[in-house]
């Protein structure tokens, strides 16, 4: 931890050259494993911070860190924010397995089928009653998902389970390498920024992933067929959340936290679900332009993956409940305040 702390310092020490002359009273450092090119940096951590500093009235600044600049890999960026090694982290819940079990609901096949926006105000419905026993160390800003898990592949064509079997398939979170065993291939876990070089070389033979990723990382150029189910069904999806450390939280004046909620609240959320939205639409064009096959499998084709995929939410009721969670509950109570925010 010693030299992740000597990174931020000096790192710190840069940006405050370029800061000082109009330096705020609250100043916070923002860590996270994408690129400043990518557009969840650009298009919502960016636009975020801009209207947390605006409703501050200028008391906060908010220093972006991308890609890691400040030293580690994603699956640290929890332990960062809750160690004090830095303010606020954008990072992805599954990077750390088990560590959020209750968020996982909305991970599940079944619970996020298509509509972002509507997963993201469930996130914030049961967030409260449900959820926040996940967070200890931490104050959630916002959480989110992304558009949900399409399937990449690299060479094969998949137009039901049998298609997937034996193959090696890159997956983001433990519910998605539940997801990818049951329908017959191997899970490989790996944070998003190595997925183009496990796919050039032959590491892996597809992903579990959404099509906004496409472009950041270039994966029309590794992979030949992007596949999801009919009516734009996924796989399940992946919980990402931007949290404060709880100290630094506590610390704030009412003032100021007030300018962080403002900015975190449901209009945001679902302004978050319809950028991640566009953003796969924006994917998926990009490689069908390219040449690749997007593949949309038929109601009856969607059926058998999704009868191969029912096993899975067994699988994790089992788990959680072991740890004293109530999943059937949870589960029942995810998939209605996804339905109950479906017309928003």
């Amino acid at each position: 931890m010693r030299h992740i702390k000597e990174a931020v310092l000096g790192a710190a020490m840069i940006a405050l050259g370029a800061t000082s002359a109009t330096a705020a009273d609250y100043e916070f450092k923002l860590h996270h494993f994408l690129g400043e090119k990518a557009p969840a940096h650009s298009k919502m951590l960016v636009p975020w911070a801009k209207q947390v500093e605006e409703n501050s009235g200028g008391k906060v600044a908010i220093e972006f860190y991308p890609a890691m600049t400040l030293g580690g890999r994603p699956p640290e960026l929890i332990n960062q924010v809750r160690d004090g090694v830095v303010d606020l982290v954008w990072t992805v819940n599954g990077y750390t397995p088990g560590l959020f079990p209750r968020s996982e609901v909305f991970e599940l096949p079944g619970v996020h089928t298509n509509d972002t926006v509507a997963t993201n105000l469930a996130l914030a419905d049961l967030f409260e009653s449900d959820l926040k026993d996940d967070y200890k160390g931490v104050e959630v800003m916002f959480l989110h998902v992304h558009a949900g898990q399409g399937i990449h592949m690299t060479d094969t064509e998949v137009r039901s389970p049998a298609d997937l079997e034996g193959k090696k398939m890159r997956i983001p979170t433990r519910t998605g390498a539940w997801v990818i065993e049951a329908l017959g291939a191997a899970p490989v876990a790996m944070p998003v920024p190595e997925l183009p070089t496990a796919l050039q070389k032959g590491v892996i033979d597809g992903a579990l992933i959404p099509w906004e990723i496409i472009p950041p990382l270039k994966i029309q150029e590794q992979t030949e067929y992007q596949i999801e189910g009919a009516d734009k069904e996924r796989f399940g999806t992946t919980v990402f959340q931007v949290s404060m450390n709880k100290d630094r939280w506590e610390s704030l004046p009412d003032d100021v936290k007030q300018a962080f909620r403002d900015a975190s609240d449901r209009e945001w959320m679902k302004k978050v679900g319809e950028f991640w939205t566009a953003g796969d639409d924006f994917g998926i064009g990009l490689a069908t332009k390219a040449g690749n096959t997007h593949i949309t499998l038929t109601p009856e084709e969607t059926a058998a993956f999704n009868e191969k995929l029912a096993p899975v939410v067994d699988r994790w009721v089992d788990e959680v409940s072991s740890k004293g969670i109530d999943g059937a509950g949870l589960v029942d109570r995810a998939k209605a305040a996804v339905a109950k925010n479906a017309s928003n």
